[in-house]
């Protein structure tokens, strides 16, 4: 029988496993939405070694939490201040949420986006915010289903030279 899932924050030693989600996550995620050789580019290591030598700098603002299962890291969030340009606002902003590719559909994202909720709504920001690909619609209803709304604002991102746009979604926390 499986151990109950852990959210905790993330350690120095969880660098490795994280980043090995994430840029999983990106090239699963985000396949047909931003150029395959961008993706396939992806180094694990190359994204442990810069979050390694990032971590702890955020300072306490910047939370970044683990779900755990069985010893093992399944998936990875990351939030803190939302910027307007470069300063932070009231507002809470989602920075990133991952799950192991071999996880999607298990209820480990909904876990860690509950917590990081319920962090930035104790911390007493009125919002939170994130960025997601206007293209990424499995995202997008993950979202909405968990009562964040597009707001009509866009951002032009671009990757190797191909547009893939952002849009922002929202959540007021003070209900």
């Amino acid at each position: 029988m499986d151990d109950p899932l852990l959210i905790r924050e993330m350690t120095l030693a969880d660098c490795d496993r994280v980043a090995e989600i994430r840029i999983r996550g990106w090239q699963s995620a985000y396949r047909g939405l931003m150029p395959q050789s961008f993706l396939d580019a992806l180094s694990v290591r190359e994204d442990a070694e810069r979050r390694r030598a990032r971590f702890g700098q955020g300072g306490a603002a910047v939370v970044d939490l683990v779900a755990e299962r069985d010893g093992e890291i399944l998936g990875w969030a990351c939030h803190g201040p939302y910027r307007d340009g470069d300063i932070p606002t009231e507002d809470a902003e989602l920075y990133a949420i991952y799950v192991d590719p071999r996880r999607y559909g298990s209820g480990l994202g909904h876990v860690l986006l509950q917590e990081s909720v319920r962090r930035c709504a104790t911390a007493g920001h009125p919002r939170m915010l994130l960025w997601v690909l206007q293209g990424n619609t499995r995202a997008r209803r993950f979202y909405e289903r968990h009562g964040f709304r597009a707001d009509g604002v866009e951002d032009p991102y671009e990757v190797d030279g191909v547009l893939v746009p952002e849009v922002r979604y929202l959540k007021d926390l003070s209900l």
